[in-house]
């Protein structure tokens, strides 16, 4: 899986950090934040006959902030 450009985007996280994949992504007007992801056929194979997503979260000891995945663009209005 990998973060990919998308039209609504209008900010990179990480883009000057080497340890990070740059993430474009929607900051919108209340701070929330859309990234779009692509994934490989073999990711998607896997999902397909798995049925499960998993999420890793880097919260450096900070309080867990509230995510969700969709398969829609929640950047739209």
């Amino acid at each position: 899986m990998k973060p990919i450009n998308f039209p609504a985007s209008n900010i990179v996280y990480s883009k000057n950090q080497p340890e990070y994949l740059p993430l474009p992504a929607y900051k919108a007007p209340d701070n929330s934040v859309t990234s779009c992801w692509a994934l490989t056929w073999r990711e998607r194979l896997k999902i397909l006959r798995t049925g499960r997503v998993w999420l890793d979260v880097l919260t450096f000891g900070q309080p867990l902030q509230p995510v969700i995945l969709s398969a829609d663009d929640l950047s739209k209005p």
